[in-house]
């Protein structure tokens, strides 16, 4: 029963996350932290490890409706993988306290700044110096904490101009190309915990099948940007103010 339920849960974030551009580690994280009553360092392995089939899943299917901005995504990926390794060199000197007062912080900003703009924006006037500081960002979250960052990448995107749909498809190819690094060694560390992963994984991965038809969907009817952008917004404050409380 436990597993089916695992499955079930994994389908619902998977689906949602991938929509929305993010790999979905804060969802992982507080499900096997406050229902599974895993530790946080555990938790976090887990959680990073389950969510990158998936991501890789949602990718493929970006992909094939060519929604994937590969210029701005791969500029991101170049400040993102060496945030990657720094966040694993500094997370055992990093007090857990400051780091989450940090990333907390620069969530509520982001989401904020988000609700603060209009949906359709203007490049920025050094595209190449954003995409590789919002990409180092969500680098350093994957390296420190264990989760996805798709937090920076997704509301970079979103305030450097793309459109929502095209933002969460370029989102979900920066995370898969920085999460798999994390993952990997998040993995090799063996803190993860795999009866609760894979089912967790198998519901994500399906969840990943689903979500691409979803945005085409979506699309179709431009209301439903503008009400989905409010929503990841709140969810970036919320997130940001929940981490803090």
């Amino acid at each position: 029963m436990q597993v089916f339920g695992l499955v079930i849960i994994g389908i619902l974030i998977g689906t949602f996350v991938i929509a929305m551009g993010g790999g979905g580690g804060a969802f992982y994280l507080g499900v096997l932290t406050a229902l599974f009553g895993l530790s946080p360092v555990t938790a976090a392995a887990t959680s990073l490890v389950t969510a990158l089939p998936s991501i890789y899943v949602g990718v493929i299917g970006y992909w094939r409706h060519h929604r994937i901005n590969f210029k701005i995504g791969n500029q991101m990926l170049i400040a993102a993988i060496p945030g990657v390794v720094l966040g694993l060199l500094l997370s055992p000197w990093i007090p857990e306290k400051i780091y989450t007062w940090i990333i907390a912080l620069l969530l509520i900003y982001f989401g904020i700044k988000m609700l603060m703009r209009r949906t359709q924006q203007r490049s920025p006037q050094h595209p190449q110096i954003a995409a590789l500081t919002y990409g180092s960002l969500g680098g350093l979250m994957v390296g420190i904490s264990g989760s996805s960052g798709g937090g920076p990448i997704i509301a970079g995107l979103l305030l450097m101009g793309e459109s929502l749909f095209d933002a969460t498809a370029t989102s979900s190819y920066v995370l898969a190309g920085m999460c798999s690094l994390g993952a990997l060694v998040h993995a090799a560390s063996g803190m993860v915990d795999w009866s609760l992963g894979i089912p967790l994984m198998i519901g994500a991965v399906i969840g990943g099948l689903f979500a691409p038809t979803i945005v085409e969907y979506l699309d179709r009817y431009p209301i439903s940007e503008q009400i989905l952008r409010v929503i990841l917004a709140l969810m970036l404050i919320f997130f940001g103010f929940k981490s803090l409380f």
